[in-house]
């Protein structure tokens, strides 16, 4: 449909002329009506927004979006601190009862609560929006990955042990090294007076005070790993190393019957009793080492196991056995 042509009178011309309006003009009326338009929703959003108390569909959108965030990152938190519960249980008894019951030493919180060393692995999320929060969740979440991989480790420890315990058991130290009816308990594990400098000194092991040739057996399945002898100290010496960190060493010995490298059985000879090195009497010096820490050889054998009982815990090898002087 074309557009409707308007006319004016040329008082000039006499004549009626086509009415034709500037550029100028146009777009100052242009310009007027958008002002008017803004002012109008101004004013329209003044009055839907603080006068009635309405949001528009977008701020209600986002503040959905805002509410279901804070509640998944309020669930997250719930299950981060049910989730650190668990573990802390989890460490609690693998600290207190399954790593003691195979001798193994407790693991440290600074092992398990290790952070994150090097770069800043976080560098990517702390331009985004919100990252605070994102920041501690991505990092908390971490920090429990790192505290059950920990865990998980050594559970695996734990079950290997646990899959070994036959083996462990007869390796463990477990009996006495001489029968203790034949012997009486001269001097324990810890301090004392040192008989030949009269001053207080740490005692290593035990000594067990008996007659020359009285034999001595090994404690524990193992490995022969030291065989010494010499005129100081502890004398004629033999160390067996029983695996599972333990080591235990007879000193002061007048025989022996084994070299570095023999296998031996827990209850075999191994040697007999004698008064060589540093000694004032004829005694077995006998010390119970774990990983590397000399500890009280009285707290793993019971000193009520006597006579016939004991007697059938060990298997002599002294007759055919050539000792090595």
């Amino acid at each position: 449909m074309a557009r409707k042509k308007r006319y004016h009178f040329n008082s000039q011309t006499l004549a009626y002329e086509v009415h034709r309006t500037s550029l100028r003009r146009r777009f100052s009326k242009g310009l007027v009506m958008f002002c008017l338009s803004l002012v109008a929703f101004a004013g329209y959003y003044f009055l839907y927004t603080q006068y009635f108390g309405l949001q528009t569909p977008k701020t209600a959108y986002l503040k959905q979006k805002y509410v279901e965030m804070n509640s998944k990152f309020e669930l997250l938190e719930r299950k981060f601190e049910q989730s650190n519960l668990a573990l802390a249980e989890l460490q609690m008894r693998d600290n207190n009862i399954y790593r003691p019951i195979f001798g193994m030493e407790e693991l440290s919180q600074d092992v398990r609560n290790a952070g994150f060393g090097g770069v800043n692995r976080y560098a990517h999320l702390e331009a985004t929006s919100n990252s605070a929060a994102l920041l501690d969740a991505v990092k908390r979440m971490d920090v429990i990955y790192k505290k059950a991989f920990v865990q998980s480790r050594s559970y695996d420890e734990v079950s290997l042990l646990a899959k070994r315990a036959d083996e462990m058991a007869q390796c463990v130290p477990a009996i006495p090294p001489v029968a203790l009816d034949n012997v009486r308990l001269s001097s324990y594990f810890g301090y004392r007076t040192d008989p030949f400098y009269n001053t207080r000194r740490m005692h290593q092991g035990i000594d067990l005070s008996g007659d020359k040739g009285e034999p001595i057996y090994a404690a524990g399945n193992g490995t022969v790993c030291e065989v010494r002898r010499n005129f100081f100290g502890y004398g004629r010496e033999i160390v067996v190393d029983h695996g599972f960190g333990y080591k235990t060493r007879y000193a002061h010995l007048n025989d022996i019957y084994v070299k570095v490298g023999d296998a031996v059985a827990r209850g075999e000879q191994i040697a007999t009793m004698g008064n060589t090195g540093k000694s004032k009497g004829v005694h077995l010096h006998y010390e119970v080492i774990y990983r590397d820490r000399r500890v009280n050889p009285l707290n793993y054998y019971n000193q009520d196991v006597r006579g016939q009982e004991y007697m059938a815990m060990v298997k002599s090898r002294h007759e055919g056995t050539m000792a090595y002087k």
